[in-house]
């Protein structure tokens, strides 16, 4: 039957899936909302348009579905939009839906009025539209939901006149048969296994996009080392033991990187945040493997550029090395002893976390997802922190934005209901977003939230000072953050030493709302 076409929106989203929605209504995206209840889907309501975008972005990379958001116009979409970039730069499958006025060229002065909304939008995230009809947001946002199952996950933005979100319209169409993806066969790989064939130390590096739970016996098969980004982390599980880890930033991975006769990189930019430097190292032939077109014409200039989807790369070289005898010139205790040798480093360079780090793995559940800020604590531990699985640790890598993790992690809890979710975050960090907590006790999440305060901006400070600038605005004046979040609702308590501090984790995943977990470096 016909309804006003904001109704119509909604159900047409919970005909493809989606089951939750974050945002916040406004008198100018309310007919977004009418049909939310009707449709069966559950809003969370954010305190600010840039917690909910987070939330959506913590809910796509724990559920494996679209995270979908509804803003207003104007500041309701300016606000979102640094959550966009991330999701663009981390590659995550993100929604906006947003009202947007009908004139805006005639018209001067009129609320939330922008120059041009669609076209801000459009620069933090893969496409930017107007849809000026219902047929036209039906036909956007099927498009949306094909391309996030068929190409690289980016963040899309439909924005929707509100004259429009009013007017009644016909119902949207049933959902189409998603295209079928070409997978990758023997013969398309066959320029890769002919340089496997006389490798003696191939080696491969996994980042995010490396998606298959095949790589451990590909890699064993093989008999090539690896190493990861930090989005790549726990693509072969633990125990590996040609795995140098999720240590590619590392200065001394472009040694390990020379010494390969054969690289292969599946599903990684190589960029500046995987690297921190300008180069690779590679001294022989490269191979890439990517979705992406964009990622194989790179600087690194690879001999072998595969576009394909890496579950099916890793699929068809497993079937097509099954039979085959490793030989291989790598040693496991060469492996162990640079990954110790990196281990030192990094508990030199930002001194005594690693402890803690460790402790803290410990009283973790092993099926826990993270969700980590930009904050020295997660800059260590992701260099030091083995993971079992992929995808259980969420950073924001490439925009680096401050206060991702509490409102990401409140979305991964939302998708994770009755499994572990944890947040990692720092004091200035958690400045940013610290009024999601409050949707975190509205929604009764036993979410540990471990709180690193050092005091100021260590990480600015040091950078300063080894830039030989005097560390200027590097400190604020912190709340009692323990009574804060006590104040919201939620549990707070300040461990003593390690073991206090474990304890706390531990029962914080059973508690009936979230628990702040409140560490200084003095924990030692």
């Amino acid at each position: 039957m016909k309804r006003p076409l904001g109704a119509q929106i909604s159900h047409m989203l919970k005909d493809r899936g989606v089951d939750v929605i974050f945002g916040i209504p406004g008198v100018h995206n309310q007919e977004m909302y009418r049909g939310i209840e009707e449709a069966g889907i559950t809003h969370v309501l954010a305190r600010h348009e840039q917690g909910a975008g987070f939330m959506a972005d913590g809910y796509a990379r724990a559920s494996g579905k679209p995270g979908v958001a509804y803003v207003i116009t104007g500041p309701g979409l300016c606000n979102i939009m640094t959550p966009m970039g991330q999701a663009y730069s981390d590659s995550v499958s993100m929604l906006v839906l947003s009202s947007c006025l009908d004139e805006t060229a005639a018209r001067k002065g009129q609320l939330h009025q922008m120059k041009d909304q669609e076209a801000a939008a459009a620069t933090v995230c893969d496409w930017s539209h107007t849809a000026h009809t219902a047929q036209s947001a039906y036909g956007l946002i099927e498009r949306a939901f094909e391309e996030f199952e068929t190409q690289r996950p980016r963040p899309k933005h439909i924005q929707v006149p509100i004259a429009q979100l009013e007017a009644d319209a016909e119902p949207a169409p049933f959902p189409n048969q998603p295209a079928l993806t070409l997978k990758a066969k023997a013969s398309d790989i066959a320029p890769v296994l002919s340089l496997l064939n006389i490798a003696q130390r191939p080696l491969f590096i996994l980042g995010g996009g490396a998606k298959s739970n095949l790589w451990r016996q590909v890699l064993t098969q093989i008999g090539a080392a690896c190493l990861t980004t930090y989005a790549g982390r726990g693509m072969v599980g633990t125990g590996y033991a040609l795995d140098y880890g999720a240590r590619l930033a590392r200065p001394g991975s472009a040694d390990i990187v020379a010494s390969a006769d054969l690289v292969v990189a599946v599903g990684t930019e190589l960029a500046e945040v995987d690297l921190w430097r300008q180069d690779l190292g590679h001294t022989a032939n490269l191979v890439r493997v990517d979705i992406d077109p964009s990622v194989l014409a790179d600087p690194q200039r690879a001999a072998i550029k595969l576009q394909m989807d890496a579950e099916s790369f890793a699929y068809a070289l497993w079937e097509a090395t099954e039979a085959a005898t490793p030989k291989t010139g790598w040693a496991a205790t060469e492996v162990a002893e640079t990954r110790t040798r990196w281990r030192s480093e990094t508990d030199a360079e930002r001194p005594g976390i690693v402890p803690v780090v460790d402790a803290l793995r410990e009283a973790m559940p092993m099926d826990t997802m993270i969700y980590s800020d930009m904050t020295q604590f997660a800059y260590v531990a992701k260099e030091v922190w083995e993971m079992h699985r992929p995808y259980h640790w969420h950073h924001p890598y490439g925009f680096g934005t401050l206060g991702y993790a509490l409102p990401a992690g409140i979305g991964g809890a939302v998708a994770r209901r009755g499994q572990p979710t944890a947040v990692i975050i720092g004091d200035y960090g958690l400045h940013y977003t610290l009024p999601e907590l409050g949707v975190a006790v509205e929604l009764g999440l036993p979410l540990p939230i471990i709180l690193w305060d050092n005091g100021k901006l260590k990480e600015i400070e040091d950078s300063m000072t080894r830039a030989q600038i005097a560390p200027n605005a590097v400190i604020a004046r912190n709340p009692d953050f323990c009574n804060l979040a006590e104040a919201f609702g939620a549990d707070a308590v300040a461990p003593k030493d390690l073991a206090e501090m474990q304890a706390a984790v531990q029962a914080a995943f059973t508690a009936n709302g979230p628990t702040l977990i409140y560490l200084t470096p003095d924990i030692l």
